[in-house]
């Protein structure tokens, strides 16, 4: 061979980067079994089948190696770190040592792949490739050379569907390798394969997914299958191509590659190896006997077998046979399970369920694991986890009832009517200042109409203005468990980034720090406006909305009696009276407060032409009911007696007008008695004269109308009047709880909504899902509507820092959770979002059912009840900076939470007692389990013990033997939340469905590795589901080794 020496040295010398591999290695000539000459350090150089022998880095090449006809031999002693290449033209071998062990090994792949001939072979395979689609698309290119009428005819072209169930996957499979070669003898492989598809339409290779790694063996059995969601356009005559590797690198592999573009390959030397393909179409697996299939892995050349590689259909419904017993000779690295990704909406109370949970839940990703039980038998695990449209639909419909809230009280301030000076330029500053937020909120939720996209914030975006109402990373987990001998058990837990204003920040901490500082400078506050205690504004509010809703009802109701008396009929009339006294009742026991008065008081001196003094200090309404004389405040005595008395108010007015409205009922009342009984005379008369009675009954439906109604319209201006003092009495009284903090009243109201917005949010979503899931579970329903629902918060805050501030924020809007009422509802039309309606601190959320849904519930729930929450809220903050606040901060705020939420939960288990027989509970559970469960937990709580795990088990433990809905929490709902779940996940395997003890640290390893928070599109592969730099500090049950985050 002739060759260019200048041209050669020339590309001796070229840059690092334009080689295959260089590196070190000791050289020399080897005759049989001797050395001519001890081995010389040599710096090599790999470009194509050359070899560069070269004295240093910087020096001209000394000799140059031509890498054909040739082979290599690696020497199979785990010690030895050396390789011999043997030619065929019978020159003296050469013989190469390198540094390490995998070192040696990558040398030996590179130079066994350097040379034409597999280069050639390499090109036969790609050209019998595209031969293969080229015959596929003849039929397609010879429809353009047909007539048109021929083409038409043909029509579009035909696949044979994927017979499949509704809702669910089209095709899912798991996949094992045996047998695998290796470059050298003595390597283990750790081996991936990757999924590509080649579409019958398009005839474009595609990839799909890949594997996770297994470690060690030359007979993995791969953990992740391959699923095609329902969507898929997949076919019996789709062709998978797998793609085996060998990775060398681990950290640099498959969650890097995984997410380039599709038209793009992996680069060669990120370390990992080609070992082989292979290529199936999808009805040859279909359609096959056992559902099975075993390919032949092929080099890319085609001509070298290095292994075999084995295709299982997986069906979740279906039992495997056999026993478990010859797992137990797997590989020590190998995890006995089967595990794949799929996007389909399981639901185990029927499909009926599916189309309500269609629209709350979105964009599913399931996992699907099979263990082995106690028994040597299989057990199959479906875990899915899945966004909800519930994230943003709430908290716009939140913001919508704060608009309204906002602009009706901006208008009941306007109507006060005329104020003196102080009083009226306190006014405009506060709807000034209302006004500003009022825009702030539709500025909110104008944009929160113009996303489009995820239906879920991500943690990257917890600090946007525009999304600071949406809750972090919302997502339900979902565990279904198919046992063979137990029954099919659902576990549910949402998932949620803790509840939190992140975008106004916590330097000076969260809202309970904040309300409490606001609430003491509130009592300080001088003459420049009137205290009212929180419960006296609460109360306010709640005066103000029973106005708003009773007043209407009222009307309509006087209406309908003055309608049934035009038509003279007595059964409709006793039905419209019986309405009206009702509501008539609950609005003239409303205004049987005095708050109502003493604000009446107050805002007569506030009037022009008063003096200007301190008003009255409302007193508390536990103080009202007792007596006067017994007052336990001498202070607030004092103040109640400097309110001027003023000899043009009369202050028994009030009590006057207020029971004229109950004295004008009375007076409906006695009419309509008389008139009915006349008609009852009359009835009896006609028996004996029934000419006079027909005469007068013409004039007796004229005489019940004119008779009603001036009593009604007398009712409704009583009614009118005791209104329009009675708001403008409680609109004084919101006007003095605004003004006396202006602004900090408002922008702690924003934050207080903004935490309650995603805490509800979450909540929502939970009670909808454990809703669905025990519909056909009488013993739940009756628990519903006779006790409450339990809903249990488990947050994984630490104290520390900003941490700190949103265990406060969290704490005060699950706390506000008490106020929410639910009612199911029957669904009118094909839209089952729930509707929001109320004001703060009371709202009813009416969650839609369809029909067939709807009349499984008790008669109570479907007349309307009120379901009431209990939410509790328990947190043991597991990180490293909880060690921090454990040796150097303070835990008191942790401390204090537990035992508060702890009193919340021994309440509602003594309701659930009393209310509730002892068979509601699930057969495996007993009362006196929950007893002792109670006890343990409130040891825990009094023990302070660093990092007390066991506080959060028995919470959860105790809340699902008590039919409660479980939540998750850290700050972002991705590293805490994802141990402490998958660890939750498999501890209910083992104490519930048996899980062999021997798999239980495989089994949470196994749930682990892959990633659990925002797998959306573009960082699916790329977040690892726990952060190496935060595990440190976590407890030795929740860390992950390292080698598991790479996995990841």
């Amino acid at each position: 061979m002739k060759f260019n020496a200048k041209d050669l040295a020339l590309l001796a010398r070229r840059p690092s980067g334009c080689f295959d591999k260089e590196g070190k290695l000791k050289i020399c000539r080897v005759v049989g079994d001797e050395k001519l000459i001890e081995p010389r350090e040599r710096w090599c150089r790999l470009k194509g089948n050359l070899l560069f022998l070269m004295k240093n880095k910087s020096s001209e090449a000394s000799e140059v190696v031509i890498l054909e006809r040739c082979w290599v031999v690696e020497f199979r002693s785990k010690t030895d770190v050396s390789i011999v290449l043997k030619f065929q033209s019978g020159e003296p071998d050469l013989y190469l040592e390198a540094a390490s062990k995998p070192d040696c090994e990558s040398w030996a792949v590179a130079l066994g792949e350097a040379n034409s001939e597999g280069l050639q072979n390499k090109i036969q395979q790609l050209r019998r490739l595209i031969m293969e689609i080229k015959e596929e698309r003849s039929s397609d290119e010879a429809r353009h050379f047909l007539p048109s009428s021929q083409v038409d005819s043909l029509g579009e072209p035909q696949f044979t569907s994927i017979q499949r169930i509704a809702n669910e996957p089209k095709l899912e499979f798991s996949l094992a390798c045996k047998d695998l070669v290796a470059a050298t003898r003595d390597r283990k492989l750790n081996t991936f394969i990757q999924v590509s598809v080649v579409h019958p339409a398009e005839h474009i290779l595609t990839r799909y997914s890949s594997t996770e790694i297994v470690e060690g063996t030359r007979d993995p059995l791969f953990l992740t299958g391959v699923t095609f969601p329902p969507e898929y356009p997949i076919y019996e005559e789709t062709k998978i191509k797998l793609t085996v590797y060998d990775v060398k690198d681990k950290s640099q592999d498959t969650v890097r590659t995984s997410v380039l573009p599709d038209h793009k390959e992996p680069r060669a030397d990120v370390g990992r190896s080609f070992l082989g393909c292979t290529t199936f179409r999808v009805g040859d697996l279909v359609k096959s006997k056992e559902q099975q299939l075993t390919l032949t892995l092929r080099t890319s050349d085609g001509g070298k077998t290095v292994g075999t590689i084995e295709v299982n259909l997986v069906k979740m419904g279906e039992l495997e046979d056999g026993e478990t017993d010859h797992i137990t000779t797997d590989a020590q690295d190998q995890k006995c399970a089967l595990v794949r990704e799929c996007t389909a909406t399981e639901g185990i109370s029927g499909k009926d369920n599916l189309p309500s949970l269609n629209a709350v839940l979105k964009n599913p990703i399931c996992k699907l694991y099979r263990f082995p039980t106690s028994d040597n038998k299989w057990m199959r695990i479906r875990e899915q986890m899945a966004e909800t449209t519930l994230s943003f639909h709430v908290p716009k419909e939140l913001i919508n009832l704060h608009i309204k809230e906002d602009m009706r009280r901006n208008q009941e301030l306007k109507d006060l009517g005329e104020l003196a000076p102080h009083w009226d330029n306190m006014r405009k500053s506060v709807i000034a200042h209302c006004d500003q937020m009022l825009s702030m909120y539709q500025d909110t939720l104008a944009e929160l109409g113009k996303h489009t996209g995820s239906s879920f914030k991500s943690s990257c975006s917890k600090g946007e203005k525009t999304l600071e109402f949406i809750p972090i990373n919302l997502h339900l987990q979902r565990m279904h468990v198919h046992s063979p001998r137990l029954k099919d058990a659902l576990y549910d837990v949402i998932t949620v980034g803790a509840p939190a204003a992140h975008f106004q920040g916590f330097k000076n901490g969260g809202l309970r720090k904040l309300l409490s500082k606001f609430e003491a400078e509130r009592r300080n506050t001088g003459y420049q406006c009137i205290y009212y205690s929180p419960e006296n504004t609460a109360k306010a509010k709640e005066v103000l909305s029973n106005i708003n809703h009773l007043q209407p009802l009222i009307s309509s109701h006087a209406d309908l009696l003055l309608n049934s008396a035009s038509q003279h009929s007595p059964d409709s009339l006793k039905n419209s009276l019986k309405m009206l006294s009702e509501k008539t009742e609950l609005f003239v026991h409303a205004f049987k407060d005095q708050l109502v008065r003493s604000a009446l008081l107050a805002l007569y001196t506030a009037r022009p032409g008063c003096p200007l003094k301190k008003p009255a200090v409302p007193r508390n309404s536990a103080e009202e009911g007792g007596d006067l004389q017994h007052q336990d405040h001498p202070s607030q005595i004092k103040r109640q007696d400097s309110i001027p008395h003023h000899s043009e108010y009369d202050e028994e007015e009030w009590d006057r007008v207020w029971a004229n409205v109950g004295k004008s009922l009375n007076c409906v009342i006695a009419m309509v008695d008389r008139l009915l009984e006349k008609d009852v005379s009359n009835s009896k008369e006609s028996e004996n004269d029934p000419s006079a009675a027909d005469c007068k009954v013409l004039h007796t439906g004229g005489d019940w109308y004119e008779q009603l109604y001036p009593l009604v319209i007398t009712l409704k201006d009583c009614m009118g009047e005791v209104v329009t003092r009675a708001k403008q009495s409680m609109a004084f009284v919101l006007l003095q709880e605004l003004a006396c903090g202006l602004p900090q009243c408002l922008m702690l109201t924003l934050r207080r909504d903004i935490v309650f917005s995603q805490a509800l949010a979450g909540l929502v979503c939970g009670f909808i899902i454990k809703l669905h899931t025990g519909l056909h579970d009488q013993g739940f329903l009756q628990q519903l509507h006779t006790v409450g629902l339990l809903v249990q918060y488990e947050g994984l805050l630490s104290t520390y820092s900003e941490e700190a501030g949103m265990l406060e924020d969290m704490a005060v809007g699950i706390s506000d959770l008490q106020k929410v009422m639910f009612k199911v509802i029957e669904a009118k039309s094909e839209d089952f979002l729930p509707i929001i309606t109320g004001r703060r601190e009371h709202y009813v959320i009416e969650v839609q059912l369809p029909a067939k849904m709807f009349e499984l519930l008790p008669q109570e729930i479907k007349e309307g009840k009120l379901l009431r929450m209990y939410p509790v809220l328990f947190n043991v903050g597991i990180n490293e900076q909880q060690t921090l606040a454990e040796r150097f901060g303070d835990t008191t705020l942790q401390e204090n939470i537990n035992q508060e939420n702890l009193e919340l939960l021994k309440e509602y288990y003594k309701l659930f007692t009393e209310k509730m027989p002892p068979d509601c509970l699930p057969h495996f559970q007993e009362q006196n389990d929950l007893k002792g469960l109670l006890e343990n937990l409130h040891q825990n709580i009094q023990a302070k013990k660093r990092k007390n795990v066991e506080i959060m088990w028995l919470a959860a433990t105790i809340c699902r033997k008590l039919n409660g809905v479980r939540f998750t929490c850290c700050k972002s709902a991705k590293d805490r939340t994802s141990m402490s779940v998958t660890l939750e996940q498999c501890s209910i395997l083992r104490d519930e469905h048996q899980l062999h003890k021997d798999f239980f640290i495989r089994a949470l390893d196994c749930m682990r590795r892959m990633p659990h928070r925002e797998c959306t599109e573009e960082c699916q592969m790329q977040k690892v589901c726990i952060q190496h730099d935060t595990a440190d500090g976590f407890p030795k049950v929740l860390q992950t080794s390292r080698r598991d985050i790479w996995k990841s």
